[in-house]
C-alpha cells in the first residue's frame, strides 16, 4: 500500500497554508454531518464553539485532539485529510470504523487559532493546564476524557523548524513521544503500549522520510496533557509535525501526519507488547535543536574598526497580517554555530556585510542586507 499516494488522494484542498481557524473548518464539519456524529461540546474563553467528531463503533476507544496551541495547524489539516479517508467506503476505512471508536476534537483552542497564538484568550498555554484545568478548553477536554474513558489518547501538535534528528543533520519532519508518568521517566506497561504504536508509525514513515523521524524529549511535567493522561494510566502519544525541506506552509508535513494516523491502525491494539519494543523506540533519534532557517557563513564585518570573518543565523518569525501568515526573517544568532545547520546556507565568501549603514549584524534586526553593496539579501533570501 502506497500510503503517500493515499494521503495525497484524500488531502482536503480547502485547508491550506498556516492560518486555519474555526471559520475555516466549520463548512467541513457540516459536510461530515451525514457520515459522522458532529456535536458542539462547549465554548472557548471568547465564546467560540468547540466541536467533537465521533467516528466508528469499535471496541477500542481513542481520544484525539488537535490545535490546543492555536498557531499549530498542520495536524488539524492532517486530521481532516484522515476524516476524508474515513468517510470513504474503502475496505481499510470500513475496518477501522468497525474496530475503533474515535472521538476527535479538531480544534481545542479556537481563540488561539483565530489570533494565531500558542495560548488561549487568557494567555494560558493549555498544554500546561492539564493538572489544574483552570481554563474552559481544558475543562472540556478533561470532561471528555472522564466520560469517554479512552483506551489511548493522541495529542497532535506542530514543532518549530529548529528541530532536527540528532547526528543526522536532517530536519525532524515528524516526531513522537510516549510521555513519562513520573519524574524518573520509568517505563511501565502504559508507556510501552504507546511505544508499540509509535514504532509502528515510525516503520511506516521511514519508507518515505528515513532519518527524519524524531523522538521528543520526555522530561516529566504533570501539567502537560500527555504526561497527565499517562499518569491516569492511559497510553498517550504526542505527535509533532515538523519541517520538510522547502515546506514552510506544511503541505508536505500534513501528508506524513496522515500516514502516521493511518499506520497506527494497521494492527489490532490488543496485540501483546513484545520485549524489544523499548529498544526499538530508543533507537529513534532524539529531537535536537540544531537548525536555523538561514545560516550565512564567511561574512566579513567591521567591529570597532577591526575586520572579522563570522557566521550568523536568521530565523523566520510568523506574523498574522490581514488573515495571512507572513514569514519575517530575523537575525537570531551570531557566531558559535558549529553545532547548527541551516535549512538554507550561504557562503558569503568574505564579502562585507552592510545594513542600514552598519557593517555588523545585530540580533533582532531583519535579515535584509547587502554584501559589498552589490549582492542583496531580502527577508533572508539572496536576490539573484
Amino acid at each position: 500500500m502506497n500510503s503517500l499516494q493515499i494521503a495525497t488522494e484524500y488531502l482536503e484542498s480547502s485547508l491550506n497554508g498556516k492560518y486555519i481557524h474555526l471559520e475555516t473548518i466549520l463548512p467541513l464539519l457540516k459536510s461530515f454531518e451525514s457520515v459522522f456524529e458532529i456535536s458542539e461540546i462547549g465554548k472557548s474563553v471568547q465564546q467560540r464553539s468547540i466541536y467533537q467528531v465521533k467516528i466508528g463503533t469499535g471496541k477500542t476507544k481513542i481520544l484525539i485532539w488537535s490545535q490546543m496551541h492555536g498557531n499549530e495547524p498542520t495536524t488539524t489539516k492532517g486530521l481532516f485529510d484522515f476524516f476524508n479517508f474515513l468517510a470513504s467506503n474503502t475496505v481499510e476505512s470500513i475496518r477501522i470504523k468497525s474496530q475503533y471508536t474515535l472521538l476527535c476534537v479538531p480544534m481545542l483552542n479556537p481563540d488561539g487559532a483565530f489570533a494565531y497564538t500558542r495560548e488561549n484568550a487568557n494567555a494560558i498555554d493549555l498544554n500546561r493546564d492539564a493538572f489544574s484545568a483552570t481554563q474552559p478548553e481544558m475543562k472540556l477536554l478533561k470532561a471528555l476524557y472522564e466520560d469517554f474513558r479512552p483506551d489511548y489518547c493522541y495529542n497532535l501538535h506542530d514543532q518549530r523548524t529548529i528541530f532536527g534528528t540528532t547526528g543526522l543533520n536532517l530536519p525532524a519532519t515528524i516526531s513522537f513521544l510516549a510521555p513519562a508518568f513520573n519524574e524518573k521517566r520509568d517505563y511501565n506497561l502504559v508507556r510501552l503500549k504507546a511505544i508499540s504504536i509509535i514504532n509502528r508509525m515510525n516503520d511506516a514513515l521511514s519508507q518515505y522520510i528515513p532519518n527524519q523521524i524524531g523522538r521528543f524529549d520526555d522530561s516529566y511535567n504533570v501539567n502537560c496533557t500527555g504526561d497527565y493522561f499517562t499518569t491516569q494510566n492511559t497510553p498517550t502519544i504526542l505527535f509533532e509535525a515538523g519541517h520538510y525541506p522547502n515546506d514552510y506552509k506544511r503541505e508536505e508535513s500534513r501528508k506524513y501526519i496522515f500516514i502516521a494516523l493511518l499506520s497506527s491502525f494497521f494492527d489490532n491494539y490488543e496485540n501483546v507488547v513484545v520485549d524489544n519494543e523499548l529498544q526499538k523506540y530508543l533507537r529513534i533519534p532524539q529531537n535536537n535543536k540544531c537548525f536555523f532557517d538561514f545560516i550565512y557563513k564567511n561574512v566579513k564585518i567591521i567591529d570597532n574598526s577591526v575586520e572579522k570573518i563570522i557566521n550568523f543565523a536568521a530565523q523566520y518569525q510568523e506574523i498574522l497580517v490581514d488573515d495571512e501568515i507572513h514569514f519575517e526573517a530575523i537575525i537570531s544568532k551570531i557566531s558559535d554555530l558549529e553545532n547548527y545547520s541551516g535549512h538554507v546556507e550561504y557562503d558569503c565568501e568574505s564579502l562585507l556585510f552592510s545594513s542600514e549603514g552598519k557593517n555588523n549584524p545585530e540580533i533582532g534586526a531583519k535579515a535584509t542586507f547587502t554584501l559589498n553593496n552589490l549582492i542583496k539579501f531580502n527577508n533572508g533570501v539572496k536576490i539573484i
